[in-house]
């Protein structure tokens, strides 16, 4: 069976910030764990599945070295083209294997020799008569994480990623590490293109990195499509009968949420304007976590398993 994405075990997207990614492996580590799950083989085998996708993308090293992999085998594997996205060579996954092999990406970017002379014999000039436009590497995609107080204040921000530099009559991969401003009130998700900083072609121009914005949210809430969720705990009883729970709001605020009888885990109130920076906010019910119970708590649940609740 081929491994399942990291990203989908720990039950985040691809645009979570690092932070976020931490705090869900926290949550189903604690949720799948042996401790918690004595003799039951299905929740061991969850707990490792889910250790193994935080070994790949818990930190920001391996999560980079994995999304690049990635990058680059769909573009080998599905019929890509890093070096020609406008018409250059054709470059085949039978000379780039990334598949196994133990070899780290250095290993696999540094076999890219191209014997005595660019394919071709030699680097391509433009020619002004026929407009001919080169062909160019290919772009790189890379994310930087950034607190709400420095999206508010803007600031520049340090990042690193690998890419494919001319040598000479070679490619090789090459470790880079740049700054990128951010203008104050950045929004989640959003793009910076630096023109000519991704990778080399053999024979064109250069690349350029697509920088992605992710602004941590902080605990108990994540980004969807755009829009600022917060994870509202709120015990059994509540959930069935209505009530009111206290909840404290990004901007600091906290007050009185009133919850209707009958809601059920995962529905949402939205309240405009309380999110980031003026955006929406939604507020999703969860199941309240109770690590110790009381024991007029155990009789009381006691009392409504008899009941048949």
């Amino acid at each position: 069976m081929a491994e399942r994405d990291p990203y989908s075990v720990l039950g985040v997207n691809k645009g979570a910030s690092d932070a976020e990614i931490k705090r869900s492996f926290r949550k189903k580590a604690r949720q799948f764990h042996p401790d918690r799950n004595p003799d039951d083989a299905a929740a061991e085998t969850k707990f490792k599945e889910v250790q193994a996708a935080y070994d790949t993308i818990g930190t920001a090293d391996s999560r980079r070295d994995f999304d690049q992999k990635q990058q680059m085998s769909n573009m080998f594997g599905g019929g890509g083209n890093p070096f020609g996205g406008r018409g250059g060579n054709s470059f085949g996954q039978s000379q780039f294997n990334f598949g196994g092999g133990g070899r780290g990406m250095d290993d696999i970017f540094g076999q890219m020799g191209f014997g005595g002379g660019m394919p071709g014999g030699g680097a391509r000039q433009r020619n002004p008569a026929s407009h001919q436009q080169l062909p160019k590497g290919a772009d790189i995609n890379v994310g930087i994480d950034i607190t709400m107080d420095e999206a508010k204040v803007g600031g520049k921000f340090p990042f690193t990623f690998k890419r494919f530099r001319k040598n000479g009559n070679e490619m090789e991969t090459k470790t880079t590490t740049l700054k990128i401003a951010v203008a104050a009130d950045a929004k989640h998700g959003q793009i910076k293109r630096l023109k000519g900083q991704g990778h080399d072609h053999p024979q064109g121009d250069t690349g350029d990195v697509l920088v992605i914005i992710r602004i941590d949210a902080g605990e108990g809430t994540y980004w969807e499509d755009g829009i600022l969720v917060q994870e509202v705990s709120t015990p059994y009883s509540t959930l069935v009968l209505g009530g009111k729970i206290k909840v404290k709001l990004p901007s600091g605020k906290s007050g009185n949420l009133s919850v209707a009888a009958n809601t059920q885990i995962g529905d949402r109130r939205r309240m405009v304007g309380a999110g980031f920076d003026g955006g929406d906010l939604d507020l999703e019910f969860i199941l309240q976590e109770n690590e110790q119970l009381t024991a007029a708590q155990l009789k009381a649940l006691k009392a409504l398993q008899k009941s048949g609740l």
